[in-house]
């Protein structure tokens, strides 16, 4: 039954990876790059900064995205990819060659599992738990997925490596809030905001909206940086 679960997981990353597009091949790029989320950390940033009323709660919420990080990430690559040491399919050397690359990118050696996932995921969970906002969350969802999606589309994790990424990451997402509520005093506090220019943890709507335009106008940027690629 094991083997047939590792079988199907690299048909299924066959079926998905790469693609004849220089458009997507582009936009992928950038989408997979970290710098090209750094406006999004910074809105981030902005909106904790701008609904904290203290240093002590901005530097709770600070820290605890930063551990969401450092818990999916120093657990992904300092223990799991090299206990496990699961080839990337870039490297499998069942598979290796007829994974479709981009640019040569083939990553590490080792992908299990996704630290992308995790680390994506568990900043969603935990930023989507801490302000309330149906749109926010949509947004940083799928700011996740689509992050997943890039690393399955270069074939440097199988989609195994991206689910058992999101589940770690929901965990890890799911325990630091809990830990900023533990720590800020709100865990049975409840719905204090009822007005609707207020979420119902207290954040300014206007101050989420600019998080989510952000995300899109990231989105966009990637696309037209895309249509470039195509002639580069």
């Amino acid at each position: 039954m094991w083997d047939s679960l590792i079988s199907f997981d690299k048909q299924l990353l066959l079926a998905v990876n790469g693609s004849e597009s220089l458009f997507l091949d582009g936009l992928v790029k950038t989408l997979t790059t970290a710098a090209t989320w750094i406006p999004l950390y910074v809105a981030l940033f902005y909106m904790v900064l701008k609904n904290n009323e203290n240093v002590k709660k901005i530097l709770l919420v600070v820290g605890c995205a930063a551990f969401c990080a450092v818990l999916a990430g120093a657990v992904d690559d300092g223990l799991v990819k090299p206990s496990v040491a699961r080839w990337r399919p870039t490297h499998d050397p069942e598979i290796g060659t007829l994974v479709d690359v981009v640019n040569g990118y083939r990553g590490g050696n080792y992908g299990f599992f996704s630290a992308h996932a995790c680390n994506t995921f568990s900043l969603a969970i935990f930023f989507s738990l801490i302000v309330r906002n149906t749109y926010l969350t949509i947004a940083l969802v799928i700011w996740s997925l689509v992050n997943c999606w890039t690393r399955l589309y270069l074939g440097v994790h199988y989609p195994g490596d991206i689910t058992v990424g999101l589940i770690w990451g929901s965990i890890v997402g799911t325990t630091m809030w809990y830990v900023h509520q533990k720590v800020s005093g709100t865990w049975s506090k409840g719905k204090a905001f009822v007005s609707e220019q207020y979420t119902s943890t207290g954040y300014q709507v206007a101050d989420v909206d600019v998080v989510i335009s952000v995300l899109v106008l990231i989105f966009v940027y990637a696309v037209v940086k895309a249509c470039f690629f195509i002639y580069k």
